[in-house]
């Protein structure tokens, strides 16, 4: 059987719907799984030996040259040619529906009008799958994804899942035990503050590393790095080293983004800090703890001016921290 799932982006999504691999080659061993996604998070997927092809496209060029469409669609036209069996649209919008539909199958399959903000996007599918828009962003993804095929995901098997996210990187000169706190989101709004970081990595006494991405992240890491001697920068390098270095951390602290996520599905210790964005993002398990700010979060209607996450006491984080590093 030859599987095409199409979850384009962004991080944090494309580690949400990895889960289902696993489930997938457990019941269908033989089947064949690709992948379409964004060039940017391509990393994110390789080396996950259930995949067997990833299938990269650069939509986001279009948005800056009107004329990249005609080389996209010229990618996807020739992913067409792989015969699937089945395309799964994982994503649920209306772009990544026309894209399942041009790279085309036997059966499309993807969200009903009712579960998805685009309810359009379904009119593309064969098989539709029906799930509270408001359910948990993971029992939503495995669910798209494996119910198509007959294949059945309980809680039990999510929160018993296997790591999934692999790493042909190695970074030298890693510590053995030592902390990671990711400071930056795509909102301002989604960041818990700097100072309550600081305040953190001075109650675990535990070399601490910060992860950063853009300029601005860079310069906050620069400041808490100043007031303790127990943060360091990271050093940046590509998505494939991060999966490394998160793989050998003892404890990962974070906003509601991609990095911090990781460590979920590496089955790393991690404390993921909520504002503006519900809770039901992630799985809550004995390694995998999570702390919500007491905004009430439209599942429809995010809310950008949201900062309750500054709220938030870090000495309640630190009280789970301690517990998860003893």
């Amino acid at each position: 059987m030859k599987i095409c799932i199409v979850k384009l982006s962004a991080m944090g999504d494309v580690i949400h719907a990895m889960v289902a691999l696993q489930f997938i080659k457990k019941e269908l061993p033989n089947a064949q799984i690709d992948w379409v996604v964004e060039r940017s998070f391509a990393d994110v997927l390789k080396n996950n030996p259930h995949i067997d092809n990833i299938l990269e496209v650069d939509l986001k060029s279009i948005k800056k040259q009107k004329s990249k469409i005609f080389t996209q669609l010229k990618i996807l036209k020739k992913y067409s040619k792989n015969s699937y069996d089945i395309v799964i649209d994982a994503q649920g919008l209306l772009k990544s529906a026309i894209v399942s539909k041009i790279i085309g199958a036997k059966v499309i399959a993807g969200f009903d009008k009712d579960s998805i903000r685009e309810g359009v996007a379904s009119f593309f599918y064969d098989k539709k799958v029906s799930i509270a828009y408001s359910a948990n962003t993971i029992d939503r993804n495995a669910t798209v994804i494996c119910e198509p095929l007959g294949i059945e995901v309980t809680n039990e098997k999510i929160i018993n899942k296997e790591k999934f996210l692999f790493s042909s990187s190695h970074v030298k000169n890693l510590p053995e035990i030592f902390n990671l706190f990711v400071i930056g989101s795509t909102w301002e709004s989604r960041n818990y503050p700097k100072e309550k970081f600081v305040k953190i990595a001075e109650a675990l006494h535990v070399k601490t590393f910060i992860v950063w991405g853009s300029e601005e992240e860079h310069k906050k890491a620069l400041w808490m790095q100043d007031k303790s001697e127990f943060l360091h920068l990271l050093p940046r390098g590509s998505l494939d080293e991060l999966k490394y270095v998160i793989s050998k951390c003892s404890l990962l602290i974070g906003n509601d983004t991609g990095p911090t996520h990781m460590a979920w599905g590496l089955n790393v210790p991690s404390i993921t800090l909520f504002g503006p964005t519900p809770l039901n993002r992630i799985y809550v398990t004995p390694i995998n703890r999570a702390i919500k700010s007491s905004s009430i979060v439209n599942h429809y209607k995010l809310d950008k001016n949201d900062f309750s996450i500054c709220d938030i006491n870090s000495d309640e984080i630190i009280k789970i921290a301690k517990e998860l590093l003893s």
